[in-house]
Order: structure tokens, then sequence, then C-alpha cells
């Protein structure tokens, strides 16, 4: 009786053993379950998933950045294409507000850099030449007689190393390159770091990084084009803009700069109050002339103040709002002159002439070539850093 008892008791205890085992077992499921929905309350989101191969083999990714606001970002590794970019309308409607393609294919083909990053030089440098300690260099001339963007295989033709971080109301996408020296005939190996933050308030901050083991120049910036309306069918001639300006950077034929600063009063180049896109653009001028509508770099007012205002736009019919920021001390506006027609909407259709316009924060053109400009010159051991910020909302 005594053994069958102990036995009892035995059982007993290893029963009791057992369920305090699995009590603990289901406390930290319980707490790994609290990690998730903790982890599930940052108010930003970022994910990746695989958007194609080049010819060469290198593998492309998509990385997803949500917010709880109704903003989404796409951005690719192969240029660090901003391929999507969806915004609430007044009625909350969340819509594609940039131009783009449904494939990677699509990107790798000749396009006008649908949302790329630019560099090493952002806009035209005269004749493909610039000179550095009393050397010249020469570059590929792909937008005769000048060097545009970069050159045929600039930044936007490369593949960037991705690495992403979020937490709370920010998600980060840090994308790396690395230019080899004399790429497309820029002097000394870059390293180039974009960092592309979405942030709960329907901000994307773009933060641009480069540091050089030989002097070289540096201008980058980013190439979206927007359209406020989400109809991409339609011209964005109604959007009214704003720019910060007293003065343009008025240019030659060629679209170089002449190297004078031209005040914008009475001109149709002063958006310094709202203006419609399409109020002046066919007016009677030099410069629109020369650009075929707007394509010119604006001299931005506090350029000592650093971070600041720097433009927006606002379409009435959705009532979206854009503002741009930045430390730069031009932006060029362009209205999508050259758009003929010829290149793939996503869902159907074709991009038409001036169905997109473009913010482009940046040094002036051709800077490293007009003594009177802000220098572009980057040397060992110092650190290319520049902010620029675009912020949606409705009224």
């Amino acid at each position: 009786m005594n053994v069958i008892k102990r036995c009892i008791y035995g059982i007993s205890i290893m029963s009791l053993a057992s369920m305090n085992i699995q009590c603990k077992g289901d406390k930290k499921a319980g707490a790994d379950e609290t990690t998730l929905e903790t982890k599930a309350t940052d108010s930003v989101s970022i994910a990746k998933t695989a958007y194609g191969t080049t010819p060469k083999g290198e593998k492309i990714e998509r990385y997803t950045l949500k917010n709880q606001k109704g903003m989404e970002v796409n951005i690719i590794t192969y240029g660090g294409i901003i391929s999507s970019l969806k915004v609430p309308n007044k009625a909350g409607k969340s819509e594609e507000v940039v131009i783009g393609f449904n494939s990677l294919e699509q990107y790798m083909k000749a396009n006008p850099y649908f949302g790329a990053i630019i560099g090493r030089y952002g806009n035209r440098i005269a004749k493909g030449k610039f000179t550095l300690d009393g050397k010249e260099y020469s570059l590929a001339i792909n937008n005769a007689p000048n060097a545009l963007h970069g050159g045929p295989e600039g930044f936007n033709r490369v593949v960037w190393t991705a690495a992403e971080a979020k937490g709370g109301d920010s998600a980060s996408l840090k994308l790396k390159y690395v230019s080899k020296n004399m790429e497309e005939g820029y002097p000394g190996n870059l390293t180039v770091f974009v960092t592309y933050t979405l942030k709960n308030d329907n901000s994307l901050d773009v933060l641009y990084e480069a540091t050089t083991d030989k002097k070289t120049i540096v201008n980058l910036t980013q190439h979206s084009y927007f359209n406020l309306s989400a109809d991409f069918s339609k011209p964005i001639l109604d959007e009214q803009i704003t720019i910060d300006a007293d003065k343009l950077v008025p240019v030659a034929a060629t679209l170089i700069p002449t190297g004078k600063l031209t005040d914008v009063t009475n001109t149709p180049f002063d958006f310094r109050k709202p203006k419609a896109i399409g109020k002046d653009i066919e007016a009677k001028d030099e410069q629109l002339k020369n650009g075929l509508g707007y394509d010119h770099c604006w001299v931005l007012n506090n350029q000592d103040k650093g971070y600041r205002f720097a433009a927006s736009a606002y379409d009435a019919g959705s009532g979206r709002v854009l503002e741009v920021y930045t430390d730069q001390p031009g932006i060029q506006f362009y209205t999508g002159n050259f758009l003929d027609g010829t290149l793939p909407m996503r869902n159907g259709g074709t991009y038409a002439h001036r169905t997109g316009f473009c913010l482009e924060t940046q040094h002036y053109p051709d800077s490293p070539n007009q003594k009177d400009f802000p220098s572009t010159v980057l040397s060992p051991g110092e650190n290319y850093k520049t902010k620029t910020t675009f912020k949606f909302s409705v009224k």
C-alpha cells in the first residue's frame, strides 16, 4: 500500500512539474507574441521582394516602405529608382503620383531618368570637360554637345547594395555604390550612400553622402517626375508651383549657363507666389525657347540658412500638396518637355508631353566651369553630405 501511495505521489509531482514547464513555455510564447505586437505597432514598415535580374546576372530587389497615413514608396536597387510613390488625395484615396514603369526591362531601356538617383554630376557640363588642379578631364558627350547627369552609364544605371532599418515613426533604406576612379571620366574612387527615409508624417527624406580618395566633382540629385493629379493622361499645366527664388540661372541655346544670374521679377520665371505651370509656359521668352519650356535652375533664397523650404506644388483637383526642403543652392524645375508619347504608362497608354514635372535639388549646371558659382569640388578627407525632403499633405 505504501508503495502504491509513493507511486501516486511521484506521478503527481511529475505532473505538476510538467504543468509548470508547460506554463513557462506558454509565458515564453506570450512574450514572443508581445514582442511581435510591439514590432507591429511601428508606424512605418519596410519589406523586400525580388524585382528581376539584369543581363549580367545581377539580382535586383524592390523595397516597399509604407506608413499608417497612406503613403507608400517603392525603391529598386537598379539606379536607386523610386519606381512608385503613392499618397492620399483630399478624399483619403492613396494613388500613384510619380511616372514609372512596370518592369526592370523597361527601366534598363533608354528613358529620361524616371525616378533615378543622378550622379556623379546632376545636370550639364559644357562640352563634357572640366579642369581640376590644372588637369583637364573629358567626359562622355551624351547630350550633345554636353555631358548630362553623369554620362551614359551614370548612377541611374548601376546596381546599388541596400541595407534597411526601421523603428517607430520611420523606416530607412540605405543604398551604397562605389564609383571607381575614372568611371565615366570622373577622377577618384567615390563611395556614395543615398538613404531614403519614409516618416509617418508623409515625408520622404533623401540623404546623400560621399567621400573620395582623389579630388573630384560631385552633384547628386533625385529625378522623380511628379503628377499630383494621379492622372497621367493629363498634362501638369494646371498644377501650381511655388519656388523660393529671386534669381534664375539663365542658359544659352545649348542649355549651358551664361554665367550670369538674373532677377525673375516680371518674367515667366517668377514663382515666388503660387502660379499654374501653364500660365506663362508658352510666353515669348528667349529662356523658354531655349528650354522648350521650363528646364532651368533657380537660385534658391536663404542659402546661408542651410536646410529650408525651397519649393511646393499643388493640385486643386486632388488637393495634394508637395513641399520640397533642401540645403542645396539651387533647384532644377523641369516640365517634361521632352516626353513625346513613346514610353509606356503602367496601365496602358503612353507618357505624353508635359505629363510630369521634376523638382531636382542641386548645385547649378556646369559649376566646375563657372568660377563664380558655388564649388562642387570634393577633396580627400572631406564629407559630401546634403539632404532633401519631399513632404506630402492635402488641402
